[in-house]
């Protein structure tokens, strides 16, 4: 039945009954069953309701690593190890969320491609804080309902320019691990989330619809 009929026989039943004693029982269950179906369609929308506000906070965090990445460059000509040294004020670990940073080469490595993964790992199982020049390592939850986000930042002297510049990728994983998608680990190997090139701005691995990620920004 479509959710307007349901409605009006709802209505009808209750104006029926103005004036008399009460319900019987047959029509208290029409309005029960009704009730019951009205949930169990709207729930499904709640719970992805849901799902997307508490995967906007890893969204709106990587955003700010990579961010703030860049402006640690162009300060120091190098990007940050892990997020104590990038102090921005982000916690390693949230309750759906563990945040890290993986550098890949900093300048004192000639000839090796600058870059940096920022990551937003659903429900980590393991999440500890790099220090020094260590970066942070985060293992995902196999079963966590909310979706991976991982971002990058490299050093990158677009074609028609002469002068190096950073630039940024933020990306979101298709389907959240509990459905068979990626959980975004940090000791997995960079190249699975973020591919880098000294010509453009890094760009998001779609290798497969279920693993793969999708550029947001």
């Amino acid at each position: 039945m479509k959710s307007e009929f349901k409605t009006k026989l709802i209505q009808h039943i209750l104006n029926k009954k103005n004036g008399e004693k009460g319900f019987t029982l047959i029509e208290l269950l029409v309005v029960i069953i009704i009730i019951g179906i009205l949930a169990a369609i709207a729930l499904p929308s709640f719970l992805n309701q849901a799902s997307k506000a508490r995967q906007s906070e890893a969204k709106t965090y990587v955003g700010s690593m990579n961010r703030s990445q860049q402006a640690y460059y162009l300060e120091k000509q190098q990007f940050a190890p892990n997020l104590q040294t990038l102090a921005v004020g982000i916690a390693l670990k949230t309750e759906n969320y563990g945040y890290g940073v993986v550098r890949n080469g900093g300048k004192a490595a000639a000839g090796v491609l600058q870059s940096v993964n920022t990551f937003g790992t659903p429900i980590p199982s393991t999440a500890t804080a790099g220090t020094g020049t260590t970066s942070d390592t985060l293992v995902g939850s196999a079963s966590a309902p909310v979706k991976g986000y991982t971002g990058g930042v490299n050093v990158a002297t677009p074609s028609g320019s002469t002068e190096a510049t950073t630039l940024a990728a933020l990306c979101e994983a298709a389907l959240a691990p509990v459905n068979s998608g990626n959980s975004t680990d940090s000791a997995s190997g960079t190249d699975r989330f973020v591919l880098f090139a000294t010509n453009s701005a890094p760009t998001c691995q779609s290798a497969s619809t279920t693993t793969g990620f999708v550029a947001i920004q």
